[in-house]
């Protein structure tokens, strides 16, 4: 139970408790906590009981970079901390006066975000994408089912959910044309991915074991990796995604703590050959979370997190298996989402199957995005009791190229 009106029966309940950032008018950005349609301003709070508390020090900047760097020990007690202050009637007086609606603050960008990484861990979208591509061959190549195939991307042009994005222009070659040509991509693509947020660095040299994934990993995000299909085709041979990926990558205002995560675990849907050693892991390692893909207000897809190949376990392992560091606010993402069913598929390239085969938007025949598109993706994930827990919503419009 909580004392905060609507609480109870939201999808942002004690349960929950997501992390993000905002301002109110005329006052500098600094991190809260989400209950139901309200936020928790964290810091004065936290002044309370302890003008120089470590926690309100940190809750003070514009990135949760500061909060998730203080590790997981520190992220126990604030969410005890928290649920506490929001469950107990007797901390009501001295707190409600620092809880604002939603309505009424700017949300930003959540993280300072450091390296980022995409991976491509649905054997359902790569098997898709190998059979558009390369229908003569199998589906998946050789090395997909032995490591998480990733690559990095640009973490510059990460930006908050709510941010436009500005059709990208750059070289195109299709497959009847004889040479490329200059211009606004003509194949505008998203794909549904869970993101996951380094809070706890590595030095060089050093490797994260699937064991220790929660001793580093702060929580999670929902992800809209934008792809422009045509360049990303001419572009990626021999060394893989470049321009097509790089001008946007939207997420959510909200970071789910790993800690609200507990119920959401699942077992892997298998793997087959048995991973390497550095990449076993005990079960459940997958996550029951259901996204939705709406374009235009109309839900076109429902890819369930819960099919994913690889876990999120397998991908930090892997990330630092060679020695490479990994830096708080560093972000890595899941790759496309898509079930086995064509309505669980996350990208547009999969519901349209390439552009050849067309699905109904409001009676209307579509393929890829047009100008004036507004796509949200929204998640839920399994909370306890049979309840579920909300996510937050990556949303973004596209605009005509510049």
């Amino acid at each position: 139970m909580t004392w905060v009106p609507g609480a109870a029966d939201s999808l942002f309940g004690l349960d929950n408790l997501p992390y993000g950032v905002f301002s109110r008018p005329g006052e500098p950005a600094r991190v809260g906590v989400r209950i139901a349609d309200q936020v928790l301003d964290l810091a004065p709070v936290a002044e309370l009981g302890d003008p120089a508390s470590e926690l309100a020090v940190a809750w003070r900047t514009p990135s949760l970079n500061a909060f998730m760097a203080t590790g997981p020990a520190q992220w126990e007690v604030a969410r005890r901390w928290i649920t506490e202050v929001l469950r107990d009637d007797a901390h009501q007086e001295r707190t409600a006066p620092h809880l604002h609606p939603l309505a009424e603050v700017q949300l930003h960008l959540p993280i300072q975000v450091g390296d980022y990484v995409d991976f491509y861990a649905s054997e359902q979208h790569a098997s898709n994408v190998g059979r558009m591509f390369r229908p003569d061959q199998e589906p998946l190549l050789p090395n997909w089912k032995h490591l998480p195939v990733g690559y990095h991307g640009r973490s510059g042009t990460v930006v908050a959910s709510g941010t436009d994005i500005v059709r990208p222009c750059g070289q195109r070659k299709a497959p009847t044309e004889d040479e490329p040509t200059y211009g606004p991509s003509r194949r505008l693509d998203i794909e549904a991915e869970l993101g996951f947020v380094v809070g706890v660095p590595t030095a060089l040299g050093e490797r994260v074991s699937t064991a220790d994934f929660a001793a580093h990993t702060f929580g999670v995000v929902g992800l809209n990796d934008w792809s422009a299909r045509d360049i990303q085709a001419w572009e990626y041979v021999p060394l893989g995604p470049f321009l097509g990926k790089s001008f946007a990558t939207s997420i959510s205002h909200w970071v789910t703590p790993l800690a609200a995560l507990e119920a959401a675990w699942t077992d892997l849907p298998g793997q087959d050959p048995r991973p390497l050693d550095y990449l076993a892991v005990t079960e459940p390692a997958g996550l029951d979370i259901e996204v939705e893909v709406v374009l235009n207000g109309v839900v076109v897809s429902r890819p369930p997190y819960a099919s994913m190949y690889w876990s999120p376990a397998q991908m930090l392992a892997h990330t630092t298996v060679n020695g490479a560091s990994v830096r708080t606010g560093d972000l890595w993402g899941s790759g496309t989402i898509s079930g086995s069913e064509r309505d669980q598929r996350g990208s547009l390239l999969e519901l349209s199957w390439g552009g050849k085969e067309p699905f109904l938007l409001d009676g209307v025949e579509r393929t890829f995005l047009e100008d004036g598109d507004e796509v949200a993706l929204r998640y839920t994930a399994r909370g306890p009791s049979g309840s579920r827990l909300g996510l937050g919503e990556v949303v973004g419009r596209v605009v005509p190229a510049t």
